[in-house]
């Protein structure tokens, strides 16, 4: 069959038309294949993501769970004596050369416990607390003893080493910070019939300093913390006091709030704390802030003074306490039982080593031992502000 011929215009239209097709088929082609590969692609992307999840998924199955951080370990106190017995040493004696190392020699007498000033009742610090600048300022710190050396000597010896800090009586702080100390209504600082200032109980800047010179003494390896005159004000002309600052919280609070807040920062430090109190604190509210019982609930060991001598005639029915020692000691600390019986704190009495009134002798001071033994005491200590003890004193039961 012969085809009909075209006029040049209608070929050129026809060849221009069917290069169109031409182009119109390729871009179709290509389309379709660039829409497979995309489809291609997007299906690995999920198979891989999928993969991965599930992987992850069950790795985090294989791992064990993360176990919690371990809760820090405080430092454990060393052990307490099973009987303590024990002696007190002013930061004087300890300044002297061997002095420490001759009181420890009473060891070979029964003794196990030494109790050392860290800061005493005239206000000083028995050694140098370069983290308690104030210390400094005021004129307290002082270089009687190496507190890391005194607590080295002890327990090369194996004794139990007790610090005490003299805390609301402090001339030198009260001088030195008149702003931290009881007044008088004029505004002067408040002193005692002795002429010592006593600072602010209810001021928390006196509580800090107290406790920051007794971490130091922590730190450096003392076993215990024994804060004495632990009170308010007993002599003197104490209805003129003002404290500035008082607030409505009674003083038998306010102690026990200051051994709280002692405790709180010293036992992650490894030791323990106590207090000092007056002998007729568990008979009677004397007034002055000491409530055993509230005591107990805070601090590890409550240490009443019971010296004979220092109770008045007629006191727990006896006609002199001073000449019947043994029955004055059973008698105060029957009553420190009773108030202490809720509490976990140990009862170890301060007993007289020293004449006042009359003359002490070995026999005065064993039948106080005796009685505090008869009465349940975890021990006791002797005081004498000279720093001689009668021999034999201190021989185990």
């Amino acid at each position: 069959m012969l085809f009909e011929q075209m006029e040049p215009n209608e070929r050129f239209r026809a060849r221009r038309e069917e290069a169109r097709r031409r182009r119109r088929r390729r871009r179709a082609v290509l389309v379709g294949l660039l829409l497979g590969m995309t489809a291609s692609l997007a299906a690995g992307a999920r198979f891989v993501i999928g993969d991965d999840a599930a992987s992850n998924a069950a790795a985090a199955k294989d791992e064990p769970a993360a176990k919690p951080a371990p809760a820090a370990v405080l430092p454990t106190p060393r052990a307490l004596p099973e009987e303590v017995r024990g002696i007190h040493v002013t930061m004087a004696l300890a300044s002297l050369d061997g002095k420490i190392a001759e009181y420890l020699k009473l060891v070979d007498e029964g003794m196990n416990t030494l109790e050392l000033d860290i800061k005493d009742e005239n206000g000083e610090i028995g050694f140098l607390p370069s983290s308690v600048p104030l210390a400094r300022e005021v004129g307290a710190a002082k270089p009687y003893y190496r507190p890391r050396e005194a607590a080295r000597l002890a327990h090369r010896k194996g004794v139990y080493l007790i610090g005490r800090v003299v805390t609301f009586e402090d001339p030198v702080l009260a001088t030195g910070r008149p702003e931290l100390a009881i007044k008088n209504r004029d505004g002067s600082v408040w002193r005692n019939q002795a002429g010592l200032g006593w600072t602010n109980p209810y001021d928390k800047r006196v509580w800090d300093y107290n406790v920051s010179i007794a971490e130091v003494a922590a730190r450096a390896g003392f076993d215990e913390i024994q804060f004495d005159y632990v009170r308010f004000p007993t002599d003197g002309d104490v209805d003129s006091i003002v404290y500035p600052g008082k607030t409505t919280t009674p003083p038998g609070w306010v102690i026990a709030e200051f051994a709280h807040y002692a405790a709180k920062r010293l036992r992650p430090l490894g030791v323990r704390v106590s207090t000092d109190v007056f002998g007729l604190a568990a008979t009677r509210d004397l007034g002055i802030g000491q409530v055993p019982r509230r005591l107990a609930k805070y601090v590890d060991a409550v240490y009443p003074m019971v010296y004979p001598s220092h109770f008045g005639p007629g006191e727990y029915g006896l006609e002199e306490p001073n000449n019947a020692p043994g029955a004055t000691v059973e008698w105060s600390l029957s009553d420190f039982r009773q108030e202490l019986k809720k509490g976990k704190a140990e009862l170890i009495p301060w007993l007289q080593d020293f004449s006042y009134g009359r003359t002490y002798r070995l026999a005065d001071v064993r039948a106080q031992i005796e009685a505090a033994r008869l009465m349940g005491a975890r021990g006791y200590l002797l005081w004498n502000p000279l720093g001689i003890y009668t021999p034999g004193a201190l021989a185990p039961a």
